[in-house]
């Protein structure tokens, strides 16, 4: 929905007579310098669908003032642009001149539309020959909005909903200003792996480099990724390095400002800092505090002054307070969700995120294959029950290594994947939505049905091949419901096919599959007749192993991807020893 008004010199004019007319606390600029200002501004929402050819020239007189003949300000800057012959843009968003910010708390005069709209064309245009991505409008526009806000304030917090492209965006960002020093970007451990094989894909130019410790040596070009425990441990070394940028993704995990992984983070030496999350604030608004002073410092330097003036008021029920607070981090919080950006959103999106492994995951591993290796691969019928035995063992030290010594006393902590999938589960509990997750084992269903009660008191269903026909209807029946439970944990094959389950839009695929199609099945329980909201597909990869080959090959569209498990099992088996060791075994990094 827009809010549409006119712009009447310096002030806010009235609203033109469209749609349901409401006074909403909106920030507009006020007086000669354009200072932002909280006022009750009388708004009309409309669907934009309804502003079709010619509508822009009714809102030139808005019938809520007949005297007025002339069009506001905000309008004729609009209209200057669209007859603009240089303009080398050919689509320009409907009613831009009244757009609503991320959150739904300001509106924009045309210059500063136009300003905008700009910014974002030219992003794309000088991305274009080394970004290897096709940004969505959206995408660029969140670019354009982290340069200008590293240059305005030295840093910003890029809060979009998950599934959005918050890595391709930053990675944009970082690519804009590779040639002006080394840069960082701090995540959790799981996901080292995955920041660098992203830089890799989106931006080819740049150098991703995985720092563990030890020796640092960056230049312009280098992007550093490593772990908040390595910020936490060998904060000293990194801070020697002048940073270009420093960029913190799943930046909750800075939280609490009195922990020393948050202390590190702002002793950093960075001319920008990045901090990216879906969940800036998870329990209370000082947590957003620690975020907003760690990339602002200069507008949000004193917790007692924010406790004072916005958390303790808002706790107390202050609309003022609140309304003060949505002005004061506008300039630096960019939050968007699926719904604001759904006309540019495909039905479906998909991440594929790489997880490390844990050091016991990565020990055990090679044990398993080693010992295969020396055991033999047999031949004929013999061999592929061998290989399949291997395969088996491989992908479940990838799930979690308990699955394999039978030790699963302690989950947390000890699979890359495991934590990254809770890490994933936590946001979608934190944003109220439904989740499902797919893997191929019963074992590790069971422990991921433990795992999301034991750490989010989840009581989560399992759906899978020893469960009746009449206990599958209602757990079907159940989760659809508007109070069903927030997981539904399912076996691939078991419920890949013949379910709707719509209630949920985001999927998780914990394990690979050889074939494609059987997880793009599974996929489809939730992309159905009756959806209503973009789909967000994440599979989990364990970096290094067999399940990053089985990814290459769908990558690849291998011929390997069309056979269903046994027939993949057969094909694996038919391999002569070393170039099934070549892909079984785990691909160390330099």
């Amino acid at each position: 929905m827009f809010a549409l008004w006119t712009w009447t010199e310096s002030t806010p004019g009235p609203a033109p007579a469209l749609g349901e007319h409401e006074t909403l606390p909106l920030v507009v600029p006020v007086g000669p310098d354009g200072a932002l200002e909280v006022a009750e501004i009388d708004c009309a929402l409309v669907d934009p669908a309804a502003l079709a050819a010619g509508a822009a020239e009714a809102l030139a007189t808005p019938e809520s003032d007949p005297a007025s003949t002339e069009p506001g300000a905000s309008l004729l800057a609009w209209r200057a642009e669209v007859r603009n012959p240089e303009a080398d843009y050919p689509v320009l968003p409907i009613a831009a001149h009244a757009v609503p910010d991320a959150v739904a708390t300001s509106i924009l005069s045309g210059t500063e539309a136009v300003r905008i709209l700009r910014r974002t064309c030219s992003v794309e245009r000088e991305l274009a020959p080394t970004l290897q991505a096709e940004l969505r409008p959206y995408q660029a526009r969140g670019i354009g909005w982290l340069r200008d806000r590293a240059e305005a304030h030295g840093g910003a917090v890029l809060a979009d909903e998950m599934g959005l492209g918050k890595t391709v965006q930053t990675i944009g960002f970082l690519l804009g200003r590779a040639e002006e020093g080394p840069q960082l970007v701090v995540c959790p451990t799981s996901l080292v792996g995955n920041w660098g094989h992203e830089i890799g894909r989106f931006a080819p130019g740049l150098r991703a480099i995985a720092w563990r410790g030890g020796e640092l040596a960056a230049g312009p070009g280098d992007v550093v990724v490593t772990g908040y425990p390595m910020l936490r441990l060998h904060g000293a070394a990194l801070r020697r390095t002048p940073w270009a940028t420093a960029v913190f993704d799943e930046a909750q995990a800075l939280k609490n400002p009195r922990t020393l992984v948050a202390e590190a983070a702002r002793a950093l030496d960075a001319r920008a800092k990045i901090a990216l999350t879906g969940t800036p604030v998870e329990n209370h608004l000082e947590e957003l505090w620690s975020l907003l002073n760690l990339v602002a410092p200069r507008l949000f330097g004193h917790r007692t002054q924010f406790r004072r003036r916005f958390a303790r008021p808002i706790h107390e029920g202050s609309a003022p307070a609140a309304a003060r607070l949505r002005a004061a981090i506008e300039p630096v919080l960019l939050a968007r969700k699926k719904s604001q950006v759904a006309a540019t959103l495909p039905p479906k999106i998909h991440t594929d995120l790489l997880c490390d492994l844990t050091a016991e995951q990565e020990k055990l591993y090679d044990q398993l294959l080693g010992r295969a290796i020396d055991d033999g691969f047999g031949s004929g019928i013999e061999r592929q029950g061998r290989v399949l035995a291997a395969l088996t063992a491989l992908k479940q030290v990838c799930n979690h290594p308990g699955l394999i010594t039978g030790d699963l006393t302690e989950l947390l902590g000890r699979s890359g994947k495991l934590d990254l999938c809770a890490d994933i589960v936590a946001t979608n509990l934190e944003t109220q939505s439904p989740t499902l997750i797919f893997t191929q084992y019963r074992q590790t269903g069971d422990l991921l049905v433990r795992h999301l009660a034991e750490q989010f008191g989840v009581r989560a269903p399992f759906f899978h091949g020893g469960v009746n026909q009449s206990e599958r209807a209602a757990l079907v029946s159940g989760f659809q419901a508007e109070d069903g439970p927030p997981v539904l944990v399912l076996s691939l094959r078991a419920a890949g096919t013949g379910l709707t389950l719509t209630r949920a839009a985001d999927v998780i695929h914990f394990d690979r599959w050889w074939n494609p199609a059987v997880e793009a099945q599974a996929s489809d329980r939730v992309h159905r007749i009756g959806q209503t909201r973009t789909v967000s597909i994440t599979t989990l990869t364990s970096a290094t192993t067999v399940e990053e080959h089985i990814a290459g090959m769908h990558d690849r569209k291998s011929a390997l991807t069309d056979l269903g498990d046994a027939e993949g099992i057969a094909a694996l088996a038919r391999l002569d020893d070393d170039e099934l060791i070549e892909i079984l075994r785990r691909k160390r990094e330099n």
